[in-house]
C-alpha cells in the first residue's frame, strides 16, 4: 500500500509581522484536551518564524485543522546559554501525561543541538537548562550537528527521529530512544535512512522526518533535497520503527506558493484520517528565505505496493 497526497490549494498560515516576516515553516501539531461539549478536537500548532536573521517559535490554534489563527508570538522563554541564533525553533510537540512537551533545534547554526521545553499549557514553558541530544563523537555520522527532531510515544519509550550531519556535510536520518524524554540513547542502527542515488530527489540531503503508525506499519514522511535545492517529500516504511525502507513515492508541491519546496511535515493520524501539515515555498533553498508558508494535506491509501516499489536503500 502507498498513499496519495491531497493538498489544499491554499496555505493555512502565511508570514505575518516583523518576527515572522520572511518565512513561516516547521509546523508541529498537537491535540489539545477535548472540551466537554461535542465537536472537533481543538489543535495547537507550534511553528517557526524567520525575520531574516533569527528563527523563533510561534503558536497557532485551530478547531478543524483547515484554518489556523495565530495565538502567541515567541511563547518559549529566551535562553542566553547555548541556543545561539536559533531561539527554540524547528521542533516537535507532544501531549503526554497532561503536559505539553516540545523538543526543538537550537545552538550555533554550524553545529545545532536539540533541547526540550515543557508546559502545563501552551504559554507557560520551562526549558531544560542543557541540550537533551548532542552531536556524536569524532568521526561519527552526526558529529557536526543534530536537528529536525520528531518525537513519537511507543510505550514504554519515546522515540526521537532526527537529522544528523557528518564532517562531509552529509545529512541523513537517525533515531534515539528514551524512557523519560530527557536522557536519550542513540540506536546502533543509525543512520536509519541514507542519501538517495545520483539523480534522486534526495541525493543532496535528508531531513525533517515525521513518523506515524497505520495500516499495520510505521510510516515516515521526510524531506529530500536535490542538487538544485528543490525539496520534496519522500515516504519510507518500517515494521519496527527502527529499520526503514524507502518507497518509490515522491510528493511535490502543486501550487505556485509551494512550487519549489515542500518540507517539514507533521502528521496527525487520529480517527483513521491521516492529516499532514507542511511547509512550502516558491524559492529553491535548503533552509530559509523561501517565502515560506504552511499548508495542509490528506494522505489517502491508493493501492497495493508493486514488487518494484517494495524498498530502495
Amino acid at each position: 500500500m502507498t498513499f496519495a497526497f491531497e493538498a489544499q490549494p491554499e496555505s493555512v498560515l502565511t508570514p505575518g509581522d516583523a518576527w515572522e516576516s520572511h518565512d513561516v515553516l516547521n509546523p508541529s501539531v498537537v491535540s489539545r484536551p477535548r472540551p466537554p461539549a461535542p465537536g472537533p478536537r481543538p489543535l495547537a500548532l507550534l511553528y517557526s518564524g524567520f525575520d531574516g536573521r533569527t528563527w523563533r517559535t510561534g503558536l497557532a490554534a485551530s478547531d478543524d485543522g483547515y484554518s489556523l489563527a495565530e495565538t502567541g508570538r515567541d511563547p518559549l522563554p529566551r535562553s542566553a546559554t547555548w541556543e545561539g541564533s536559533y531561539i527554540a525553533a524547528n521542533g516537535s510537540a507532544l501531549l503526554h501525561e497532561n503536559q505539553y512537551w516540545y523538543w526543538y533545534q537550537a545552538g550555533p547554526r554550524e553545529r545545532p543541538r536539540i533541547g526540550l521545553a515543557r508546559a502545563a499549557n501552551t504559554h507557560s514553558w520551562r526549558k531544560e537548562p542543557k541540550p537533551v541530544l548532542e552531536p556524536g563523537p569524532y568521526g561519527s555520522w552526526d558529529e557536526y550537528g543534530v536537528a529536525d527532531p520528531y518525537v513519537v510515544r511507543i510505550e514504554p519509550y519515546f522515540y526521537l527521529f532526527y537529522l544528523g550531519q557528518d564532517r562531509a556535510r552529509r545529512q541523513r536520518l537517525g533515531v534515539a530512544r528514551s524512557i523519560d524524554g530527557v536522557r536519550w540513547e542513540k540506536l546502533r542502527a543509525n543512520p536509519v535512512l541514507e542519501l538517495g542515488d545520483d539523480g534522486a530527489f534526495d541525493e543532496n540531503g535528508l531531513g525533517e522526518p515525521a513518523v506515524w503508525n497505520s495500516h499495520g506499519f510505521y510510516w515516515m514522511l521526510y524531506t529530500g533535497r536535490d542538487t538544485t535545492e528543490n525539496r520534496r517529500l519522500g515516504l519510507a516504511r518500517s515494521t519496527d520503527g527502527v529499520h526503514w525502507r524507502k518507497i518509490r513515492t515522491v510528493f511535490s508541491g502543486g501550487q505556485p506558493w509551494d512550487s519549489k519546496v515542500i518540507c517539514d511535515p507533521t502528521v496527525d493520524a487520529a480517527g483513521g484520517v491521516i492529516r499532514v501539515w507542511f511547509g512550502g515555498g516558491d524559492v529553491a533553498s535548503p533552509d530559509e528565505n523561501l517565502h515560506g508558508k504552511i499548508g495542509m494535506a490528506i494522505l489517502r491509501p491508493v493501492s497495493a505496493i508493486r514488487p518494484e516499489d517494495k524498498g530502495v536503500r
